[in-house]
């Protein structure tokens, strides 16, 4: 009889299973050799094509915050408060779709759905280079075919749920942070890009100095976009994947709704990414208001708006709010945030009556370093705070169910977020209707931004606080 030591038998990790369709199945990032091996490749490349057709989205998503600053010269005659909801409304379909978005990849899978969100962004360029060809389009439907940009702003979740299933946990971060910027960018690609591109139509089309909106050319601020989104679906479908395992968590995302943190933060990233979406769309408006010499520059036979460097600057800043956060902690970097996003908005106050638009200029786009930084910061004050001083961890669930709460609050609190992007040109288009003067809104975004900094101190930062001194 053998006395040998009986040895567990080996257990071999589960090799990927390729199958029709682009599926995966046994798909385990956190499987070392299996990452090692094929799904760190797998992963960089669904990232690179996430990243390049939720940067469409936010630039479809944007269109409308420099389109409407050219149908005077296309012939539209609408008033100032039709302007703004011209303005805000992609961003209220755009907060609302988040929420399905969200839940569409485990429903038809990543690659899938990346096709079918990026054919969707058909519809509002189409629609929008139909609607600005003719000015007799009606408003209503204007703002129809402006809403249906929320299409782009929904990609946004959907993207980041998909990535999130593709990365192991210490390369989670990362991945999403570049998917976030990436997609971040569009908007400030789009303001850049559209004048550019309508004004060189317009010296094609009338053979002259062409200017956005002239000559009937406003519809290419639709149409230029629309070899990039079928690149984005073709793409998508040769290069992207499904997996088997990514599935939704709706029972998660309820459970997180009871959770009032999860509303004080939703209050918070209202104060920076809805100032970011926001004064993103309404910035190229303000300044040809404020600022009508220098709502457009001429570069040779181009058009040139600088509205472009507000979004710009925001999306740069976003991941260096999460390095911040990581060094010192999220809700110092969130509370310093809204103290510089009060105190540039009282200089911009301080300061309208001298006319510059340089000054101007820089201190909005330090809102817009502030908003982006606060965006990085309070997403990464999430897990903390639901690690910490959720009601689930204070009852003492594991910490595999206060992750869960915490990764469905990210996509709950993005979506309520992006109804700051809604509430910041209502809010501006009010004053200027009521008032004549945007200086009302201003002074009310600055209240804002002065009790969100309470809030944030109060439930994060104050000695005594369930997460002080935790990281948070």
């Amino acid at each position: 009889m053998s006395t040998e030591p009986q040895t567990a038998p080996t257990v071999r990790p589960l090799s990927l299973d390729f199958r029709a369709g682009r599926w995966i199945e046994h798909w385990n990032p956190e499987d070392a050799g299996q990452w090692e091996r094929e799904g760190r490749a797998i992963a960089r490349r669904n990232l690179s094509w996430s990243i390049f057709a939720e940067f469409l989205g936010f630039a479809v998503w944007q269109l409308w915050s420099i389109v409407v600053v050219s149908l005077p010269a296309a012939g539209f005659k609408f008033d100032t408060a039709q302007t703004f909801w011209l303005i805000s409304m992609p961003s209220l379909v755009g907060a609302t779709l988040r929420i399905p978005y969200t839940f569409a990849v485990s429903r038809f899978g990543g690659r899938n759905w990346t096709i079918v969100s990026a054919l969707l962004l058909l519809i509002p360029t189409l629609g929008l280079a139909a609607c600005v060809a003719n000015p007799s389009t009606p408003f209503w439907l204007m703002l129809f075919v402006a809403g249906l940009s929320g299409f782009g702003g929904g990609n946004f979740a959907s993207s980041m749920a998909n990535i999130t299933f593709f990365y192991p946990a210490k390369e989670k971060g990362w991945a999403l942070g570049l998917n976030a910027a990436g997609g971040n960018l569009g908007a400030a690609v789009s303001q850049l890009a559209v004048p550019i591109a309508v004004s060189l139509t317009a010296v094609v089309v009338t053979g002259g100095v062409g200017a956005p909106g002239a000559g009937g050319t406003l519809a290419i601020a639709g149409l230029m976009w629309v070899p990039l989104i079928l690149v984005a679906a073709f793409a998508a479908s040769r290069r992207m994947n499904n997996l088997t395992n990514a599935k939704g968590d709706l029972a998660g995302s309820l459970a997180a709704l009871k959770e009032p943190h999860l509303w004080v933060v939703a209050f918070l990233y209202i104060g920076t990414f809805g100032s970011f979406i926001g004064f993103g769309g309404v910035f190229p408006k303000l300044i040809h208001d404020m600022f009508p010499p220098y709502s457009t520059f001429t570069v040779g036979p181009a058009a040139l708006s600088l509205a472009f460097l507000g979004p710009l600057v925001g999306s740069l800043a976003r991941p260096y709010g999460g390095r911040l956060a990581d060094r010192f902690g999220g809700a110092p970097i969130t509370v310093a945030s809204f103290a510089v996003m009060a105190t540039a908005t009282l200089a911009l106050i301080a300061t309208l009556p001298l006319k510059s638009f340089w000054l101007f200029l820089g201190l909005f786009l330090v809102l817009f370093a502030a908003s982006g930084i606060g965006n990085g910061s309070t997403y990464r004050m999430i897990p903390v705070i639901f690690a910490r001083a959720s009601r689930a961890a204070r009852s003492g669930a594991a910490q595999s169910q206060t992750a869960r709460l915490s990764s469905a609050a990210l996509g709950l609190v993005s979506a309520i977020g992006a109804y700051g992007g809604f509430a910041i040109p209502q809010l501006l288009g009010a004053s200027s209707s009521g008032t004549g003067s945007y200086v009302p809104a201003f002074f009310g975004f600055v209240g804002a931004y002065a009790l969100m900094l309470i809030v944030s101190w109060a439930c994060y930062l104050r000695r005594g606080s369930a997460v002080a001194g935790a990281g948070a």
